[in-house]
């Protein structure tokens, strides 16, 4: 078994320690940095992102490798800058304004991660401009907005309204998920993507980058 593998299995595992101590001997024996992140990690955590999408495993299971993944790239940064690695694009991610749930949220944030994506997590209670303006600050393309109450879903309505407001709705690709968010919904406020899942929701993100 190559190290890469024996790094993706612990990561979906969930054995931090081991991740890490892979990661760092790859380095030592001269690995490429993009290549552990690549081959090692972030294979690891798509085969997690497909399970989790298939219901093979439960968020605890994904929490858990995302926890490794992160001690993986902990060792794995410094040298990921000097590889001139480049993320494959950025993405702004929040609960909307009103709303303090966010499982759901984190779960696409480790996903999107997963995926080689830049996140730029605004949180909890979101106002709409401010999901635009950090995209126009931070050069973002995507927009993913979620909502776990239907009280709170019109604030979605407000992101794309505010997208347009500020002249960017051409440059942003604005998601939306969150349990009572559905595809017609998506289609009555003028969002681009609507996705059930954290998996599903990466998926769509890296194809638009």
């Amino acid at each position: 078994m190559s190290i890469f593998e024996e790094m993706s299995t612990f990561l979906q595992q969930g054995r931090a320690p081991k991740v890490k101590e892979l990661v760092q001997q790859a380095l030592t024996d001269g690995e490429n940095a993009k290549e552990i992140l690549e081959d090692g990690l972030l294979s690891g955590m798509s085969i997690v992102g497909e399970k989790f999408k298939n219901n093979e495993v439960y968020v605890p299971e994904v929490l858990i490798a995302a926890r490794a993944m992160n001690a993986g790239m902990e060792v794995l940064k410094p040298h990921l800058a000097s590889a001139d690695v480049e993320a494959k694009g950025k993405a702004i991610l929040g609960t909307v304004k009103g709303d303090l749930h966010d499982i759901g949220k984190n779960l696409v944030k480790i996903m999107f991660e997963g995926k080689g994506i830049e996140v730029i997590d605004l949180g909890t209670d979101v106002e709409a401009e401010t999901f635009i303006q950090t995209a126009i600050d931070e050069n973002a393309t995507i927009i993913a907005c979620s909502a776990l109450l239907t009280t709170t879903m019109g604030v979605m309505k407000g992101v794309v309204e505010k997208a347009e407001e500020m002249g960017v709705r051409d440059k942003v690709k604005i998601m939306v998920g969150g349990a009572p968010v559905t595809e017609n919904f998506k289609d009555s406020i003028g969002a681009d993507y609507y996705t059930a899942d954290a998996a599903s929701a990466s998926d769509v993100a890296l194809s638009l980058l």
